[in-house]
């Protein structure tokens, strides 16, 4: 005797294990993303589509402020920043109740805010509302669905919002707490570069502008965030094995003996040790390694271990070329800025030898505004941006060209784009 098929309960199982699918997915989607921006982007756009869906935002509670906030929307300009009291509108209605909100018609409900209709241009038919608690049950935001393509949105749509809501909960507050780690971290590695160039008054600023040539390297080679971030870290803390260097010979006046020369040689290793000690998130695991490596030469020669080409961290490389580029334009006690010309000559030199030729290659093609913006950093309130803003399209090449150009063949763009380097380069301002 045949089963009799009970289509309705087929239908349902179907409906459920498509909506499982929906879940795993979205979950998937949402535990690849720490930074809050993309977290916050992925889940409006998965929502939005998974309903079937205009549009989606994700508000936070900001509990100091007693806002609500969003600082993307879909279909707002992406890095823009929506906030409003916490207890207006719709949004804010579910955020102090705890209610789920499911409104036929938005512009019949007295609690509707228009205002940010008003703000977009957006029309608002339809919405789903709905309170986004952590584990604990505390409302830390709200969930917002617009405009359902074919009519208001159903029991189901709820339920299926309803389970979104708590994977979503989950990964925000993952997210808040490393942004919240990142930030601590952020304040601790800036205390410790302070902490360096307090002690060492010649080099002041050293790391920093470092720091600000390799985010330039970093720029020009269209780097990823977090390795731009890992290079951040790095860049600041590169010397921070100096710390463990005596005084007396750190800030020796006249030349070094061998024996001192070693033991100035001695910071890169301290550096690792003392970075190698800190615990830094996964994605920025290398900055100990980067950061020790800066005195290490692609033909092996360089300290502490000899490293050659393929054994330093690409990051390492980058360092290396800016550390002695901003040694040999910064101004010292007891004498000027070298000449442009001449600081390029001398790393030239040790093109393919200290420095790698592809790294060399690339800050050639930093743009001079940079460059000038870096150099005089501590001169930044001085800097005419206007003026400065004529060099973005010159890269640093074009300036070594021009230097190298009789004058009778310079154009009056040469001459302009020359006349503003030298300027702020040899400090006539």
């Amino acid at each position: 005797m045949k089963r009799k098929i009970d289509y309705k309960q087929v239908r349902q199982l179907r409906e459920e294990n498509k909506r499982l699918q929906v879940l795993l997915h979205l979950a998937e989607n949402l535990q690849a993303h720490l930074d809050l921006n993309q977290l916050l982007f992925t889940t409006m756009r998965e929502v939005a589509k998974i309903l079937n869906a205009d549009r989606c935002t994700v508000f936070l509670l900001d509990e100091e402020k007693h806002e609500l906030w969003s600082i993307v929307a879909m279909g707002i300009g992406k890095g823009k920043e929506i906030r409003f009291p916490a207890e207006k509108g719709i949004a804010g209605h579910v955020a102090t109740t705890g209610e789920i909100l499911n409104i036929p018609d938005a512009y019949k409900d007295s609690r509707f805010n228009p205002e940010i209709d008003k703000k977009t241009g957006y029309l608002t038919r339809n919405m789903l509302t709905m309170p986004l608690k952590n584990r604990e049950g505390i409302i830390i935001g709200v969930f917002q669905v617009l405009n359902k393509e074919g009519g208001p949105f159903t029991s189901k749509d709820e339920e299926l919002l309803a389970a979104i809501s708590q994977i979503t909960a989950t990964t925000v507050e993952n997210s808040l707490l490393y942004e919240e780690q990142v930030h601590s971290l952020n304040s601790f590695v800036e205390t410790l570069s302070a902490t360096l160039d307090t002690r060492d008054y010649i080099t002041a600023g050293h790391s920093r502008r470092v720091t600000m040539y390799t985010l330039a390297l970093c720029e020009q080679m269209q780097m990823t965030d977090t390795s731009c971030e890992e290079l951040r870290f790095a860049g600041l803390l590169h010397d921070i094995g100096k710390l463990g260097i005596p005084e007396a010979v750190l800030f020796k006046a006249g030349k070094l003996t061998q024996e001192e020369y070693e033991t100035i040689k001695r910071h890169p290793a301290v550096t690792r040790q003392i970075l190698g000690s800190i615990h830094f998130p996964r994605k920025m695991k290398n900055v100990p390694e980067i950061a020790s490596t800066h005195h290490e030469k692609i033909n092996g020669r360089g300290y502490p271990d000899g490293l050659k080409i393929e054994q330093i961290p690409l990051g390492g490389r980058m360092l290396a070329l800016a550390d002695v580029f901003d040694a040999l334009t910064s101004r010292r006690q007891y004498r000027d800025r070298e000449s442009i010309e001449k600081v390029w000559e001398t790393i030239e030199k040790e093109n393919g030898q200290t420095f790698d030729p592809e790294v060399f290659k690339i800050f050639l093609e930093i743009p001079v505004n940079k460059l000038i913006s870096i150099l005089e950093y501590d001169q930044r309130d001085r800097l005419d941006h206007d003026e400065l803003g004529k060099l973005v399209a010159v890269p640093f090449k074009d300036i070594l060209s021009i230097k190298k150009s009789p004058p009778e063949k310079l154009t009056k763009k040469h001459q302009t784009s020359l006349a503003i380097f030298d300027k702020y380069y040899l400090r006539n301002y």
